[in-house]
């Protein structure tokens, strides 16, 4: 009841005026149900009248029964406070067309995106001044200038060292062959074949991925002159969304200090499609969704969603 109090709203009157409305319109449903009826069959036409206009009648008089007990109900019901979370912005949601002009739902969405803003922004403050940046005058001089640029050592590494970061991946998965060409010098991809499922192409600079494209088991991935493809994306749905999500994956992955570890958590993800056309979605239970199967896997648990269910 105190709850109730504070909205201004007796809440036991209310649950009560929703039974009311559905007895009356129960009510109402009888009587247009009586008219559409008519007489019903009777030896003779007096009989038939009669007992149709007393039909009629008494439904006619729970109509009025049960009108006159929402009325009464509606008087103990109350009033809502005043007072809105949002001040003068609240009363945009009683907006009585609401698919047309959705401000408030809008607003509310922009508030929580401005909160988590807010907070990542802290996060990403906090992370910065743990960084010792000590700077001087002397430092942003002319010897400054002079001093030759240094390039971070995690950005070139030896071919011989991501050869064996491959290696090593490659024996912690049994169920997926990597192979590993060097088209032009350095650089390397990655041909992964998962199973008999999917076949992904990882394009990387030293230990870092640039870019990925998955296509189906049985695609071909190579082009007219023997090169591995690249760029052609796969012709079913399917293996573009794997795609989609894939590239989603080597943004939320990135730990430049640790590239090594960047690149066995992608393939430990990108394993979990072994059975991407036998595992259900995880919140529908359902199979296939508009045609497709669950292609989202959860970054952290690795759990199959449908693409409109992870949301």
């Amino acid at each position: 009841m105190a709850d109730a109090m504070n909205v201004g709203v007796n809440l036991e009157a209310f649950s009560q005026a929703i039974s009311a409305i559905q007895a009356l319109r129960s009510s109402v449903t009888r009587v247009f149900d009586s008219l559409k009826d008519g007489m019903k069959n009777k030896e003779t036409l007096e009989g038939r009248e009669k007992v149709f206009i007393t039909e009629f009648q008494d439904n006619l008089q729970s109509v009025n029964r049960d009108l006159n007990e929402l009325e009464r109900l509606s008087t103990l019901v109350g009033r809502p406070s005043e007072s809105h979370p949002l001040h003068n912005s609240g009363l945009l949601s009683l907006d009585p067309v609401q698919d047309k002009t959705p401000l408030y739902s809008q607003l509310l969405q922009a508030y929580k995106w401005s909160n988590k803003l807010q907070y990542h922004a802290g996060l990403a403050s906090s992370l910065l001044n743990q960084q010792s940046l000590k700077r001087s005058a002397n430092q942003m001089g002319a010897s400054a200038k002079r001093r030759p640029k240094v390039q971070p050592s995690t950005l070139v590494l030896p071919p011989q060292y991501v050869d064996d970061v491959i290696s090593r991946i490659g024996r912690m998965f049994p169920d997926m062959s990597i192979e590993l060409f060097r088209p032009n010098g350095t650089s390397a991809v990655l041909l992964v074949t998962l199973g008999k499922v999917l076949k992904t192409i990882v394009v990387m600079r030293s230990l870092f991925i640039d870019r990925t494209i998955v296509r189906g088991f049985n695609e071909n991935v190579y082009s007219e002159d023997g090169k591995l493809d690249i760029w052609s994306k796969s012709n079913y749905q399917v293996f573009q969304k794997v795609t989609d999500h894939a590239t989603t994956a080597l943004l939320h992955y990135q730990l430049p200090q640790m590239p090594d570890v960047v690149v066995r958590s992608f393939m430990t993800w990108l394993r979990s499609y072994i059975k991407l056309f036998q595992t259900p979605c995880q919140r529908c239970g359902k199979f296939l969704q508009e045609g497709l199967p669950p292609t989202w896997r959860d970054f952290r648990t690795l759990e199959a969603f449908h693409d409109t269910c992870r949301q």
